[in-house]
């Protein structure tokens, strides 16, 4: 007798689900159900259709309902909403939306795969005419709709997280004068405040109007105008607004039918995915995973795993004994002409588990060109490297304009495989002048780690700088005085690095020597000629080009 598979949600848990499972076992019956009138729709493409970049609406549906079920024989039902599990007769209560008809389905195994919602908080005149979500093909609709048929002028982006951060470039794309309001102190809380100050400096040069450590009082409508009142006061006109303030699960089926739910309203999955319930398998944003470098428990709302576990879901009903490993919260993001980046744990993440920058954890940076410096077009590329103390790759974070997503998957990679720093020395990356240096900053940022670690090299970080009690330490720029007219850390004292032997009588042998160059490289060079002779040393990770850049406030 063959089995009943139901799935509620489509999309890239569900429908990846019932596609792997008709592969894998031809005779199952498979129902999907899916509250909305689409299965399979490129969310991560809504807002560049937005924009005009994705020219067709049409490109954005990846399957319709007729074309999946005719493919892999599933009863697809669009407009059916699931309102209720019965687990104990193991059946479930529909609602057919277009008909309001309620009606019952039984299944010998249920899949729950209802993703997640966007935030909308309780805040006052929320409920303004201009003011979006995005997050379906409906509100992608309704938002297109709505910069058609008006004359917007300005736009507020509430919320620098992914969505935030795509939505403001695609609407500065059509011409408006975009704000964003974040009430974090940065953008991105995939990355480190460090690396987000990239990112700040590069939304300012954008001429967008960045909001940081202000969240939002208030919304008041004025006619066709809203104004957006942040924490602060400063209130900003608005023609248009959009949410993005973060998503929550939509747990509340399995909250209603007693499954064992965390917190925050996602589900708890054992390693096969299976909930509370032996009969019943969850995943996607819903679902409580593994974080796979710190083991804790976290929530991780992106495609990349949800796919993957659809897959797993689809095995363990057809018998086999598949796991799910963790997340590692790979992902990437276009921000206007710069690509952001990022794998693993960022500090923020270490912090919350109680470990501590030199005493638990280190880390290494370099700014580097992303291909060869003498091949044309050659752009910057800054990576930054976790790792802990004997070397063993924690999380990594990117940001640059060309080969930005290469190097953090190569060191995605790594993680998995539970690699080292002394493991990026010795991989051997495809290499040619348009593409990449002999030396890939994959390579180049494990021999600063390498040194950091054997003690070669003592760095020290921007933020740390301001710190510094001057009658202890001494700020040695080693770069060229053409170099220094152009900026300098103050209080320095200038010797460029060619001249450093000759002028080494020079220095005070009483103090720490702070040194900084450009980027860093030739920082380490004047450690190695002090060090031997008896100075203390700290060299500045990604030199002077990057403390500028961190100390700069938007």
């Amino acid at each position: 007798m063959s089995k009943k598979v139901l799935i509620v949600g489509g999309v890239a848990g569900g429908a990846g689900t019932a596609a792997r499972l008709r592969r894998m076992d031809d005779q199952a019956k498979i129902i999907m159900f899916e509250k909305g009138p689409y299965i399979s729709f490129a969310n991560c493409g809504l807002p560049y259709y937005i924009g005009g970049t994705i020219k067709n609406r049409e490109e954005l549906l990846l399957q319709t309902p007729e074309g999946f079920g005719n493919r892999f024989n599933v009863d697809v039902r669009v407009n059916n909403e699931v309102l209720k599990i019965d687990r104990e007769n193991k059946k479930v209560i529909v609602k057919d939306i277009t008909t309001h008809k309620t009606y019952e389905e039984s299944y010998d195994t249920l899949v729950l795969s209802t993703g997640s919602t966007p935030l909308v908080p309780n805040i006052q005149g929320i409920d303004s005419a201009n003011i979006f979500t995005l997050w379906t093909i409906p509100d992608v609709d309704r938002i297109k709709e709505y910069v058609l048929s008006h004359n917007l002028k300005t736009a507020t982006v509430i919320g620098g997280g992914f969505i935030g951060l795509e939505m403001a470039e695609n609407l500065h794309d059509l011409g408006l004068d975009v704000s964003i309001a974040e009430m974090a102190p940065q953008v991105m809380m995939s990355i480190d405040y460090d690396m987000a100050q990239l990112i700040h400096g590069h939304i300012a040069k954008k001429a967008v109007h960045l909001h940081l450590n202000n969240g939002v009082k208030s919304f008041k409508a004025r006619g066709p105008v809203t104004d957006v009142i942040l924490s602060d006061g400063t209130t900003i006109e608005s023609d248009i607004i959009l949410l993005a303030i973060g998503v929550k699960p939509n747990g509340s089926l399995a909250i209603e039918s007693g499954l064992k739910t965390n917190e925050r309203g996602g589900v708890i999955v054992d390693a096969y995915l299976r909930t509370s319930d032996p009969n019943i398998y969850a995943l996607g944003d819903m679902i409580e995973v593994e974080d796979f470098v710190s083991g804790q428990k976290t929530m991780v709302p992106l495609a990349g795993p949800a796919n993957k576990q659809g897959r797993i879901v689809a095995d363990n009903i057809s018998g086999l004994k598949k796991t799910y490993n963790g997340t590692q919260g790979t992902s990437v993001a276009k921000v206007f002409d710069m690509t952001v980046a990022s794998t693993g744990n960022n500090e923020k993440s270490l912090e919350r588990q109680g470990l501590t920058y030199e005493k638990d954890y280190l880390v290494a940076l370099i700014t580097k060109s992303s291909h060869a410096d003498y091949y044309p077009g050659a752009k910057d590329l800054t990576l930054k490297l976790i790792f802990d103390l004997e070397g063993k790759i924690l999380g990594a974070q990117a940001i640059g304009q060309e080969g930005v997503e290469k190097r953090i998957d190569v060191i995605a990679t790594a993680i998995r495989f539970g690699a080292t720093v002394k493991d990026l020395i010795e991989l051997e990356l495809s290499y040619a002048p348009p593409y990449s240096s002999a030396k890939d900053p994959v390579n180049m940022v494990a021999y600063v780690a390498d040194n950091i670690i054997s003690k070669k090299m003592a760095p020290i970080r921007s933020e740390e700088i301001e710190g510094l009690d001057k009658s202890k330490f001494m700020i040695l720029d080693v770069r060229t005085p053409e170099e220094v007219a152009y900026g300098a850390i103050e209080g320095h004292m200038n010797i460029p690095l060619d001249d450093l032997r000759e002028r080494i009588q020079e220095l005070p042998s009483d103090k720490e020597i702070i040194i900084y160059c450009a980027v860093g490289f030739r920082g380490y060079l004047a450690s190695t000629i002090l060090n031997p002779a008896g100075f203390k040393t700290r060299n500045l990770l990604g030199g002077y080009n990057y403390y500028r850049k961190f100390l700069k406030k938007y």
